[in-house]
């Protein structure tokens, strides 16, 4: 008896653990989101925020965490960058960017499980994470803009949403890489 009643409680405590770990990362993906890098094209650490989350937490709770952070952000908690939230936000020409996270962290998710979480494991996921958040991001900023406000190029798409986001997001990617180990090691995660 004396087991099983320690088997559930230890049981009990990992799920906590769990739901701090995601609420905790949620949380550093909506300040990620607000820390804005002024430059030519400013950009944010909101990528950041999902490949480190991701990373550190592994694909089940990373996308879990994403999954919380967007949901804030629809309910009106203000965690998307500029400090705005809402469906308004989800739903205009960037939110395929937002949505596409959470695709992103399904994918990170499906390649852990197909080929492990060495390094070079994460890197390939890391860049399909980013492949899949831009051309998802892409698809839907086309989409919303031309039903507001008409037709627009792919090419002035790109140049806008993607083109000066690349090298900033590899080296968010590289950051996060680097802390991934460090952290998962001092919180003793598996």
């Amino acid at each position: 008896m004396t087991t099983m009643t320690t088997t559930i409680n230890n049981t009990d405590k990992l799920r906590t653990y769990d739901m701090v770990l995601i609420a905790m990362f949620a949380v550093l993906m909506a300040v990620c989101s607000w820390i804005s890098i002024p430059m030519e094209v400013p950009f944010t650490l909101q990528t950041f925020g999902l490949f480190l989350t991701v990373g550190v937490l592994g694909g089940k709770r990373g996308t879990l965490a994403v999954l919380i952070y967007i949901l804030l952000g629809a309910v009106g908690v203000p965690v998307f960058a500029g400090f705005n939230s809402g469906l308004g936000v989800i739903l205009g020409t960037t939110g395929g960017y937002i949505v596409g996270f959470l695709l992103s962290g399904l994918a990170m998710w499906l390649l852990e499980k197909l080929i492990g979480r060495k390094t070079w494991a994460l890197v390939i996921s890391m860049l399909c994470a980013m492949v899949i958040y831009f051309v998802f991001g892409t698809i839907w900023y086309m989409a919303v803009y031309t039903r507001s406000t008409g037709a627009i190029g792919l090419t002035a798409v790109l140049g806008w949403c993607v083109i000066p986001f690349i090298i900033p997001d590899l080296v968010k990617m590289v950051l996060a890489l680097m802390l991934t180990g460090r952290l998962r090691r001092i919180m003793k995660l598996q």
